[in-house]
């Protein structure tokens, strides 16, 4: 028996990946999350079931900065456009995730992103806050593992009470490969994602994994009780990454089935005061 966040994200991971649509029922609310190595584009009902999802893989942030303006308004116009067509809607707000941590003046340039493609945006979430609200978790730790960062949040009742955010992430495994290989960027970038090479790459990337359960138990230094640990982000995919944090970390970690989509579904999804 699938918990409803589970359930919710198979069925948004299934969406993005297939283009399908579902008809949902009460207003429909979209999200858009601007991440190092994706930008995925989500929509929820008004139950907050996903009906649709959006991705292309782009570039345009970079430690937590927007470093290519125009291409991220282009393809999130893009991807906006795709969505009403299917959709048979038009939006004109939508939910924004930022890294936690950045400053007034970053966080407006993600907002800019969203209005320069006639969006209202209507809220602006850090993406723990979202990926926790995906995971239908309100207190406890999340670790979300992206292409440039690695960032640790510890939450109570639905609210940050810490954030740190470290440039070590996907990226780096991807730096690793190349160097241990001799191989170009793109080429170890492939090699990794290939299921094939899942026991090579797991032996070459183990120290970067270590380093960044490192950086968590830094992190959570300190703290009373962590709660339940959630690990979550497209770098923290691979099959063994879990044993990694948790035998760093001393306490048991959880990862969902999708780790990549609940900060995009969640940044769609309606926050509970």
């Amino acid at each position: 028996m699938h918990s409803l966040p589970s359930r919710r994200l198979h069925r948004f991971a299934e969406l993005v990946r297939t283009g399908d649509v579902i008809a949902g029922t009460g207003e429909l609310r979209l999200g858009v999350d601007l991440g190092t190595a994706n930008i995925v584009l989500s929509v929820v009902d008004g139950s907050d079931e996903p009906v649709a999802g959006a991705w292309r893989s782009a570039t345009v942030v970079r430690d937590g900065v927007v470093v290519d303006w125009l291409g991220a308004v282009r393809i999130v116009g893009e991807l906006k456009a795709d969505l009403e067509r299917r959709l048979g809607s038009r939006f004109d707000r939508a939910a924004v995730t930022i890294p936690p941590g950045i400053d007034a003046g970053t966080t407006k340039v993600f907002g800019n992103v969203v209005e320069s493609c006639g969006l209202q945006a209507e809220e602006i979430v850090d993406e723990p806050v979202a990926a926790a609200t995906a995971l239908g978790v309100r207190d406890g730790t999340v670790i979300d593992v992206g292409h440039g960062t690695t960032g640790i949040s510890l939450l109570h009742d639905g609210e940050i009470g810490f954030s740190v955010d470290e440039a070590t992430g996907g990226h780096h495994m991807t730096l690793v490969i190349a160097g241990a290989l001799g191989m170009a960027y793109d080429d170890a970038e492939a090699f990794k994602r290939d299921a094939a090479n899942a026991d090579m790459v797991f032996g070459l990337i183990r120290p970067t994994l270590e380093k960044m359960a490192t950086i968590a138990l830094s992190a959570l230094e300190g703290t009373d009780d962590p709660g339940t640990i959630h690990l979550v982000g497209g770098s923290s995919s691979f099959p063994r990454a879990v044993d990694v944090f948790a035998e760093v970390l001393g306490h048991p970690v959880v990862r969902p089935y999708e780790p990549l989509f609940p900060t995009p579904l969640g940044a769609a999804m309606r926050r509970i005061p």
